[in-house]
């Protein structure tokens, strides 16, 4: 799962920017970059592999950190192979932009763009966002316009920052289906953004979690929200679980918590006595005909082994389904069916749009998850932390 971060305010922005990518890497990566606009001038560094090499870069550049306000962006590549060409930042003539999710019509959209004259210079779905902002901008001579009419223009999940030289005091953003959070920073005329809680703790209390469909423009002088449909809320004090403890990575760091992680799951949810299995009473579970997991990856490999546990115990019949498949088959959905979905971080694209189908077809729901306060704790009926 991507990262991204953005900043505006008179700090220095090259080191939040850079410290905000450090609380995103426990989603993984393997690219990352940032840009920093200060009046009409942008520096855009990007490198592959850790974000050591991203920060050695940015010091060998010797950098004037005058800089009014920066995106940064973690890569998972998925459109075109991890280069630092196909890195965040994406670049149009005068613009930038980070985005998480897919934008599945990007084929259409550039080869239209590229009628119209736009070149394109990486193999990633992101870099028609921006063309396709600058393309409406270069018509219309209105910004704010011309990001309205590109958001309605892209399919599929995303979140947006994108800043432009048209409009050197903001940034834009935007968000459906790939989280994303908006924060009034501690300091005054500050505003930040993330993809999740810990880049945005201790440096802002008040935040949005954005709902799907919600954008809008940030600068200095506060958030113009396009849409009502915005709730602010309070940051939780801990990031202790985007931390590696000492451990070399995180995946390290997860095997040696299993133990831990199986305990605390247990509590409270064991009876004092045994149960014999083979006479376990499926009444118990009210209403639920039968069990749906649903996940990517290696949620989907452990909802496997969980659907052997599920029909043995419940007595109730246990599919498992790969969510990015789940999305496009058009599945029956019953309303007797439980569906679970697991995710390490809560946030992931297709995991969650599953859930909002299931969620749309009036089924109870549950997520497996490490993060509490996450996109998918926020949709499901009931919540089961691993962590």
């Amino acid at each position: 799962m991507c990262g991204i971060v953005g900043y505006i305010g008179c700090k220095n922005n090259t080191e939040i920017l850079l410290n905000g990518l450090k609380e995103l890497e426990y989603r993984g990566y393997d690219s990352a970059g940032i840009a920093l606009l200060h009046q009409d001038k942008i520096e855009v560094y990007k490198a592959l592999g850790k974000l050591n090499n991203l920060e050695q870069k940015i010091q060998d550049s010797n950098i004037i950190n005058n800089h009014t306000l920066g995106i940064g962006h973690t890569r998972w590549a998925t459109h075109g192979k991890p280069t630092e060409l196909n890195a965040h930042p994406h670049l149009g003539e005068y613009s930038y932009v980070v985005h998480n999710g897919i934008i599945e019509n990007y084929k259409e959209l550039k080869e239209e763009l590229i009628k119209d004259g736009h070149k394109f210079v990486s193999q990633t779905d992101t870099e028609v966002i921006v063309h396709l902002f600058e393309n409406f901008n270069n018509k219309l001579n209105n910004t704010e316009q011309a990001f309205n009419k590109t958001i309605a223009k892209l399919e599929g999940a995303y979140s947006i920052l994108l800043i432009s030289k048209s409009q050197p005091e903001s940034i834009f953003f935007f968000k459906h289906g790939s989280p994303l959070i908006v924060a009034n920073g501690l300091e005054e005329d500050e505003v930040l953004f993330a993809s999740s809680d810990a880049p945005l703790i201790g440096l802002a209390n008040d935040v949005v979690y954005l709902e799907d469909g919600v954008g809008g423009i940030a600068s200095s002088n506060g958030i113009e929200f396009f849409s009502e449909n915005i709730t602010w809320a309070t940051l939780p004090t801990s990031k202790q679980y985007a931390q590696k403890d000492g451990f070399r990575f995180f995946m390290e760091k997860e095997i040696y918590e299993q133990s831990d992680v199986v305990t605390d799951a247990m509590l409270g949810r064991l009876r004092d006595d045994e149960i014999d299995f083979d006479e376990f009473d499926a009444s118990l579970i009210d209403g639920i005909g039968e069990t749906k997991i649903c996940a990517c990856g290696t949620s989907y490999h452990a909802g496997l082994t969980a659907s052997y546990l599920f029909e043995r115990l419940s007595r109730t019949k246990c599919s498992v389904e790969i969510a990015s498949e789940f999305r496009y088959k058009e599945p029956l959905m019953t309303k007797n069916t439980l569906f679970i979905v697991i995710s390490q971080s809560g946030e992931t694209a297709d995991t969650l749009e599953a859930l909002k189908m299931a969620k749309n077809a009036g089924l109870k729901s549950i997520v497996v998850c490490n993060v509490d306060n996450s996109s998918m704790t926020r949709v499901a009926d009931h919540t089961v932390l691993t962590r």
